[in-house]
Formats: structure tokens, C-alpha cells, sequence
């Protein structure tokens, strides 16, 4: 296969104070899934769960809701495959929190 005939995609993953976008050129058909595993980005963060991968492309999620999956989702030109990590708490939780401490100041 020519070089003219493969597409640009990046895998993104991101910490609090790092981050890292590998570009590189895929076949066409290539899956978000594929993508990530083809990237060796979990060389630089091994922390990545390759099993359990939470994945989107520009911020829409690729699970739930009757979207395709990662392992099913085609890639086109220029996508970005976001990895998300796991939340660390529950943002209502965090909302509800923020509330009842804005809510004690008020009364002070």
C-alpha cells in the first residue's frame, strides 16, 4: 500500500501534568481500537488499562448511548482517539460538595 493511501490520526492521553499526542499514518478502516494498540503509547504511560480502554474522539465518548465501540468505530482522516482516564470521584458529588461548603460560607 502507497503512502497516498493511508490516513493521519493521533491517540491522546492525558495526566494532571502531562501529556502526550502520537501521530502517525493508519490503513484505511483501521479502528479506534486498533489505533491505540498500534500507537505504543502505552510504552510511555503503562498505567493504561488496554482492557478496560475508555475511548472517544474529540471529546465524544465511543461507548454507551448506541455509538459504535472503539473495537468497531472507523477512524478518517485527521480523528483524534482520546484514551480517558477514571474518574477520581463522582462529579455530582463533587458539585453537591462544593454547594453545602458555598452554602456554609454564605451563612457566615
Amino acid at each position: 500500500m502507497a503512502d497516498f493511501d493511508l490516513i493521519t490520526v493521533e491517540v491522546a492521553y492525558a495526566l494532571p501534568h502531562q501529556q502526550k499526542i502520537i501521530t502517525f499514518l493508519v490503513e484505511p478502516g483501521t479502528t479506534a481500537l486498533q489505533a491505540v494498540e498500534r500507537s505504543g503509547i502505552v510504552k510511555f504511560f503503562p498505567e493504561i488499562d488496554m482492557v478496560n480502554l475508555k475511548l472517544g474522539i474529540f471529546g465524544q465518548s465511543l461507548s454507551g448511548k448506541g455509538d459504535a465501540s472503539a473495537a468497531s468505530h472507523v477512524l478518517h482522516q485527521g480523528d483524534r482517539v482520546e484514551i480517558y482516564r477514571a474518574l477520581i470521584c463522582d462529579p455530582k458529588d463533587a458539585r453537591r460538595k462544593r454547594a453545602e461548603k458555598n452554602a456554609g460560607a454564605d451563612e457566615a
